[in-house]
Order: C-alpha cells, then sequence, then structure tokens
C-alpha cells in the first residue's frame, strides 16, 4: 500500500550529507507514529530511526551518531539527514506511519507500520 510519499535520494558520494523527505498526506487527519527503514542489497529491511505517536525518538543502535530523524511543526513531512556518508548507507529508504499509539524500541519493528511509501534510493559512492 503505497500512501507516503518519499523524496531526495539519489546518487552520493562518500563524506557528504543528505536529507530525505517523506511527506505524510493525512497529517491533517490524525496522529502518527512515523519511522525511516531502508534496505539494504541483498538484505533484508530494517529499521533507521522513528519518531512515536507523541514524539518521542528512537534511534536504531546502528544508526546512532550520523542519523538525524526530525518532523516539521505541522508533521506534514518527515525527514531523515545522513551525515558523513558512508558507502554501507546505500540502500532502499523507507518512509513509514502508523496511527497508533507506540513509544521506544517497540516503534522500530517494521511490522507495526501500516502505511508505507515505494521507497527512495541512496546509492553511495567514492
Amino acid at each position: 500500500q503505497v500512501q507516503m510519499v518519499e523524496s531526495g535520494g539519489g546518487p552520493v558520494e562518500t563524506g557528504g550529507s543528505l536529507t530525505l523527505s517523506c511527506a505524510n498526506p493525512s497529517y491533517t487527519i490524525a496522529r502518527f507514529t512515523m519511522a525511516w527503514f531502508r534496505q539494504k542489497p541483498g538484505k533484508e529491511r530494517e529499521a533507521v530511526a522513528s519518531v512515536d505517536f507523541d514524539g518521542g525518538i528512537t534511534y536504531e543502535e546502528s544508526a546512532k551518531g550520523r542519523f538525524t530523524i526530525s518532523q516539521d511543526n505541522a508533521k506534514a513531512n518527515l525527514y531523515l539527514r545522513i551525515d558523513d556518508l558512508k558507502f554501507e548507507d546505500t540502500a532502499m529508504y523507507y518512509c513509514a506511519a502508523d496511527p497508533s499509539y507506540m513509544r521506544g524500541q517497540s516503534t522500530l519493528l517494521e511490522g507495526a507500520y501500516k502505511y508505507w511509501g515505494r521507497g527512495t534510493q541512496v546509492t553511495v559512492s567514492s
């Protein structure tokens, strides 16, 4: 089910920074827990970070340090900033949302989310 809209991906070089965006078309209707996931080539999809129903932020342990998740004031858009890009950041990045109460590590579970975007590809090269 494609309901979120990711953008900002593309071919990038190592060492730089990139900000991915996700538009939530239902932000005026309900509150959401939202998250970024990614799927590396040949790997299973994994969590990156989330903003829960009340605005609390949780990062996957491996994403701490170079990744920053944020929302605009209206919560219409979700962002993921990646600093000091590495080759291993290469992945399809997905935005997910769910209109339910979640918090903490539970927000990093793929199965918790109902709404997903098509993804935006980030390809990092030297």
